[in-house]
């Protein structure tokens, strides 16, 4: 099961470290511009910044305290901050009728949830 929970938190640490540079790099107008990430238009540049650095914060903090054996704690702390994050995101998709985020936003809660629940539970970082 740790392979598992590696594998896991590698996958969400890419993906989320990805979609946070992108949201930190790319200008408002051109995140809005694709019809995934229209939900951009209802917040603030700073507010979708701010997302963005929550999310490579995240990511980050999914792998390095665990490769470095510094405070591993905050592995599974950064697998419910994605939860939160995700949960914040399915409402906002709620709230634009965007269903097929909705279900990404589950899947991805489900994968981080796993993630925080084995870290937390029966397998810490040693």
């Amino acid at each position: 099961m740790n392979i598992v929970l590696w594998i896991l938190a590698g996958v969400l640490a890419f993906a989320f470290l990805a979609a946070g540079i992108m949201k930190l790099t790319q200008p408002n107008q051109k995140l809005a511009a694709n019809p995934n990430m229209a939900w951009t238009e209802d917040f603030s540049p700073g507010m979708i910044k701010t997302i963005g650095a929550l999310e490579v914060l995240a990511a980050v903090g999914l792998i390095l305290p665990a490769v470095l054996g510094i405070v591993p704690v905050l592995v599974p702390l950064a697998a419910v901050g994605l939860v939160l994050l995700m949960v914040g995101a399915a409402i906002t998709h709620a709230r634009r009728n965007e269903t097929r985020a909705i279900a990404t936003n589950v899947v991805l809660i489900v994968l981080a949830g796993v993630v925080a629940w084995g870290r937390f539970g029966p397998y810490p970082i040693a």
